[in-house]
């Protein structure tokens, strides 16, 4: 009998190691929760063929689960059996990975989890790149390769970004801001839009765009406010190299990107985040503090470190991966208080038995700090609609750390003044001057966003109270009015040219009003706001700071007027007088600093516009008598429901 040959084994010191992308340092950071480039290490990454690895080529896996009992990858590749693809636990991180060779680019895949309490539940990956279009929610094996032309963008930016630099942003909701005629129901991809969209910025003249979320979300009339995949862009435009692309064309033309970002809150769909392993894992376990009453939705457990090191890494990806040059942080109100939308006994205090969520302002600081030490040439937007002290205050003067913060203030007053008949509004004025209570106490970006054009709101133009021409007239003096108040600029898409109809979703904005003469006026006066705007340091470069503005008339509640001035860092110096009323006020005086002549810049009435044609003549002299404060007056005429823009010439 022949005695049976043992076979040489490799030594354990020669055997290949599995192949991983997560070092200690790295299981470290993530249990601590300052770990902030998730994207590179969790989730589903190519392996490269020919490492020394015991599975070379095929993709990495690796997913938190602390909870799981067991963990396997099911998709194309195993016919949906998690055969052959389990996963192992990664010590005590909570994370189990391992790699699949018969996985490749393209395919489809999710993880299959199996509960503490024997429940299977298949969940699409976290930290998915790219998604299946919806309905359909499995995650999709992808890549990032991408070669970006942006490097003079990007080498630049930190001017265009800046808080001295002139910013008015255009926001849009990319599934209806352009529908194909031949297909009103399907919304333009990434690369259909890029083209139009540059050429519309291009002619009105605003400095960035503002992305409502682009990350994937399975119902598509939260507009992408209920994300599900906080590292995929929709599939409903395209790949995310599509994108990619519409970003660097943007970008290639000298406009700037933001992207609005959800951390407040995320929806129960039993696919992604909700439940995840069998527990709350995401979400807050009491639903006094992980359940939003107004939105339906779940709330992140922002005191468990993972959970924060997942949303930090979400905000360095968009930075980072897609170029943005900004992240507008949605509903940060939601996020700053325990009782937000919250009756008695509905809600949890701190621990110093305040209404103050103590967690999430960490976060949102840990979260700031991250984003200014990483990339210090771009802007943190807060859409924060309380009085909550120092939102774009830096760290160390006690702040949250956000560069601009909304003023919805300054949007409730000036609209609901604006609704009055011009006969009543003598008695609202203080609805527009109490701005200047406040108006330096943040960092602050006056927005006319989507939220006051939806949901029975009607557009801006209908807001506007008289007949047809007033309607005009008033929203062109809305326009005036923000462009030259202190801070930046945010106008939703279709405000531009006056839409006539609250915004819907499922459809595009009108763009057949353009073939009227009112609403190609709207433009063209949005198009030079936006010009001027630009080109005068005196109406951006101060816009955070109090040197760069002067009242010069507040209280002229009788006549309906109001002046102010603009400064520039140099001395410039714009007037800005407007008349609230559809009545003309001929030499009405205004006292002014600066003598010589006073060129008019810009004028709401001017018939270009749609206005009645009204004016100065495109410039006043000043008369050398004090007015006031002031060494000099102008003795100006008001147009009726207008603004009128001047300029020293000295």
């Amino acid at each position: 009998m022949t005695p049976t040959k043992t076979l040489p084994t490799k030594s354990r010191s020669t055997r290949a190691k599995p192949y991983t992308l997560l070092g200690d340092d790295d299981l470290h950071l993530f249990n601590e929760g300052t770990h902030r480039r998730l994207a590179d290490r969790l989730g589903a990454h190519a392996q490269p063929k020919g490492s020394a690895s015991s599975q070379p080529g095929g993709y990495y896996f690796a997913v938190w689960a602390p909870n799981a009992t067991a963990v396997s990858v099911i998709g194309d590749f195993n016919e949906w059996t998690g055969y052959d693809a389990e996963l192992k636990p990664r010590g005590t991180s909570g994370i189990w990975e391992g790699s699949v060779a018969s996985a490749s680019k393209g395919q489809i895949y999710k993880f299959r989890i199996t509960t503490r309490d024997g429940r299977v539940l298949d969940k699409a990956d976290p930290y998915a790149i790219r998604t299946e279009c919806p309905p359909a929610t499995g995650s999709v094996l992808w890549d990032l390769d991408y070669a970006w032309g942006d490097e003079k963008w990007m080498k630049s930016r930190a001017t265009a970004n800046s808080l001295q630099a002139p910013m008015s942003v255009y926001e849009l909701h990319l599934g209806s801001w352009r529908r194909d005629p031949a297909n009103p129901r399907q919304p333009l991809t990434c690369r259909e839009i890029a083209e139009p969209l540059i050429a519309h910025i291009k002619e009105t003249g605003f400095t960035h765009v503002e992305f409502l979320p682009v990350m994937e979300h399975p119902f598509y009339g939260s507009w992408g406010y209920q994300v599900t995949s906080y590292f995929a862009p929709s599939a409903r435009h395209g790949s995310p190299q599509d994108l990619m692309w519409l970003i660097d064309q943007l970008h290639q033309a000298g406009i700037g990107v933001i992207i609005d970002w959800v951390p407040s809150h995320f929806p129960s769909d039993t696919f992604a985040l909700a439940d995840f392993d069998g527990t709350h894992l995401y979400e807050h376990p009491d639903p006094r503090l992980g359940y939003h009453p107004d939105w339906g939705s779940l709330i992140f457990n922002y005191s468990r470190h993972e959970v924060r090191a997942f949303l930090a890494s979400s905000a360095e990806f968009w930075l980072s991966t897609y170029h943005a040059d900004g992240l507008r942080v949605d509903a940060v109100a939601s996020m700053l208080y325990r009782d937000y939308s919250r009756g008695p006994g509905e809600w949890l205090p701190n621990e110093h038995g305040g209404r103050e969520n103590t967690e999430a302002v960490e976060f949102l600081k840990s979260f700031n700090a991250g984003v200014y030490a990483d990339h210090p040439d771009v802007q943190t937007i807060a859409e924060e609609s309380t009085a909550w002290p120092g939102v774009s205050h830096p760290l160390e003067m006690g702040g949250i750390g956000f560069g601009l913060k909304w003023d919805m203030g300054w949007m409730h007053d000036t609209l609901a003044y604006l609704a009055e008949e011009p006969v009543h509004r003598k008695y609202h004025h203080g609805q527009l001057t109490f701005r200047g209570v406040y108006q330096f106490t943040e960092n602050y970006l006056l927005p006319l966003s989507h939220d006051e054009v939806t949901h029975g709101k009607g557009s801006l133009l209908t807001k506007m109270p008289g007949d047809d021409w007033q309607k005009f007239a008033n929203l062109r003096l809305l326009y005036g009015y923000q462009w030259t108040q202190p801070g930046k600029k945010l106008l939703f898409m279709g405000g531009e040219f006056a839409q006539r109809r609250e915004w819907a979703h499922e459809t595009s904005i009108d763009w057949d009003l353009l073939h009227h003469e009112k609403h190609r006026g709207v433009m063209r006066w949005i198009s030079d706001l936006n010009a001027v705007y630009r080109a005068e340091p005196a109406l951006h470069e101060l816009d955070t700071e109090s040197s760069g503005f002067r009242w010069v008339q507040i209280a002229d509640s009788d006549a309906g007027t109001l002046s102010y001035l603009r400064l520039s860092s140099a001395g410039e110096c714009i007037l800005v007088a407007i008349n609230l009323t559809p009545v003309p006020r001929y030499e009405h005086t205004v006292g002014v600093p600066v003598a010589g002549r006073w060129r008019e810049l810009l004028n709401s009435d001017s018939e270009p516009y749609g206005g009645s044609g009204v004016g100065n003549l495109g410039s006043i002299d000043a008369v050398a008598e004090p007015w006031g404060e002031f060494e000099y007056r102008l003795d100006l005429t008001f147009p009726p429901l207008s603004v009128v823009v001047l300029k020293a010439d000295g």
